[in-house]
């Protein structure tokens, strides 16, 4: 049995803590030999970021896979519905500039016939609107499901908003409670090594030494295992991202009041600002490049923001400054330790890729999960791989929403510098003048961003449809396709509840696990 791993050891709470520690505690299999524990060390004082209020749609099954309720989530979280991310400003500044980026695809058409298609229609609906029944649901604030479908089913495609405070806590009760992880709130004062490299233990304050196989990096920015003792550089992404700062802000709500059923990010003139909806409050913040704007500018952009909105108790809100550096480790996986979440990096909130990584990096430990310590390294090798091609690939994709701009800002003429675009995707562009994006662009089965969502930023951003060219267009299938749409779009219209009635109907119908939860 020497060298099995049977104790893991994730060090840092918050939503990457406990997610990672839950996931891992429930793939535990109790009859093993060698049972695996799973302990969770958090120090008592240290405050989450707490500003990660989107995910993606894969957090449905991330939550189902623990064994959580989707009504208590929603409840305990003060969570709400997302289905996409709507872009304002961001290919001119003019008015009605604005996109939607859904998270259910397009009707499955080859992608040259359905941009066919979508020209062909003359009606001159915006690409979205015309392949995605989601982009008519979320203008009217709709719910993705009714109440009586099952948990994590839908209509339509979605993930969540949610207060990360709280699904941290959330998190934190159900891992301890259901899953067996144990807990140990203490600082973290030393790392124990072995002769090879290894880390054999944490020093903690008060509880001693906490003895591990396979340590899970949750240190957040930190980095205390990653960076702090393995020395695993950090490749810093600022010469494409720019963003190094945001001014994050919470607004209550008026009860009833409409919550959106996307993202909202406006570009201004020098970053974007994201507007998240809550059933109880707003989550609005200005994200900005400081070598272009200065802090006391961007509050005074933020400031304007809420005045135009017509935001309710905005006018002596207190701001909340981040700062961040766009980047990751140049390793992931380093020995016996995993970096999970802020450890492993962070890229501007943009298209809310921070949630995402966290499931997908214990997903992929999970499916390459090391039986004994002989076996690490090789795992490693592959992880790193894996990971390293996602975040460049992440990198790309939001450079993308930057490099299509027509805006005149300096800002903006600055993220269209060549030299600040990567290479593979200047490739790219060239070669989506000729075609749309296609799975024969994207390499990977399991892509971070597939070539619908490199469909939907380019022809939201205006970017020139190709040209007729020597092959065929079957243009009929993609005419009936587009119809269905059309068709489906006006259906659910008529058949799904708001948000807010979703919502308030859910909290009216659960008065004792409201009370359990608060």
């Amino acid at each position: 049995m020497d060298g099995l791993v049977s104790r893991v050891v994730v060090i840092g709470g918050g939503t990457a803590g406990w997610l990672a520690a839950s996931l891992i505690a429930a793939r535990a299999d109790p009859a093993a030999a060698v049972p695996l524990i799973v302990t969770l060390v958090e120090s008592p004082d240290i405050p989450a970021i707490g500003v990660g209020e989107g995910t993606w749609p894969t957090m449905r099954a991330t939550l189902q896979s623990i064994g959580v309720s989707e009504a208590e989530f929603l409840l305990a979280c003060d969570a709400s519905f997302k289905q996409g991310s709507r872009f304002d400003g961001w290919r001119t500044g003019a008015a009605g500039d604005s996109y939607l980026h859904p998270f259910t695809p397009p009707p499955s058409v080859p992608a040259l016939d359905l941009v066919r298609g979508w020209q062909a229609q003359g009606r001159n609906l915006n690409f979205a609107s015309a392949v995605s029944a989601q982009a008519r649901v979320c203008g009217l604030a709709l719910a993705p499901r009714q109440r009586a479908m099952p948990d994590y089913a839908g209509a339509l495609n979605y993930a969540y908003h949610l207060d990360a405070a709280k699904f941290a806590a959330f998190l934190s009760g159900h891992a301890t409670g259901k899953l067996g992880v144990r807990h140990i709130r203490d600082h973290v004062v030393a790392v124990d090594r072995a002769e090879g490299g290894d880390i054999l233990a944490v020093r903690t304050a008060a509880s001693g030494p906490v003895a591990g196989d396979l340590f899970i990096d949750c240190t957040g920015h930190a980095a205390l295992l990653v960076g702090d003792a393995l020395g695993v550089p950090f490749i810093d992404r600022s010469d494409v991202l720019f963003n190094d700062r945001a001014l994050a802000a919470q607004l209550p709500v008026a009860p009833h009041s409409p919550v959106a059923a996307q993202t909202n990010a406006t570009a201004h003139a020098a970053g974007w600002i994201w507007d998240i909806g809550l059933p109880t409050r707003r989550g609005i913040g200005c994200v900005y490049s400081s070598r272009h704007l200065t802090d006391d500018a961007a509050a005074a952009t933020l400031t304007g923001y809420l005045k135009d909105t017509q935001l309710a108790g905005a006018g002596d809100l207190p701001f909340r400054r981040l700062t961040f550096r766009s980047g990751h480790r140049e390793r992931f996986w380093e020995r016996n330790c995993v970096a999970v979440g802020l450890s492993a990096g962070f890229l501007e909130p943009l298209e809310a890729s921070a949630i995402v990584l966290v499931e997908l990096s214990v997903g992929a430990l999970l499916d390459g999960f090391p039986r004994t310590r002989a076996a690490m390294d090789l795992h490693a090798a592959r992880f790193n791989t894996l990971f390293r091609y996602r975040w460049d690939r992440i990198v790309e994709f939001l450079k993308l929403h930057y490099v299509l701009s027509q805006r005149d800002e300096p800002y903006w003429r600055d993220h269209r510098d060549a030299g600040t675009v990567p290479t593979r995707l200047c490739e790219l562009l060239r070669i989506w003048r000729d075609q749309p994006p296609s799975r024969t662009d994207l390499l990977q089965a399991d892509e971070i961003f597939p070539a619908a969502s490199y469909q939907y930023v380019l022809y939201g951003m205006g970017f020139a449809t190709p040209a007729q060219g020597p092959l065929r267009v079957e243009a009929p299938d993609a005419d009936a396709a587009l119809r269905a749409v059309e068709q489906r779009g006006r259906t659910l219209a008529a058949s799904l509840p708001s948000n807010r009635t979703y919502l308030d109907a859910l909290r009216a119908a659960s008065p004792a696990l409201r009370e359990q939860i608060s």
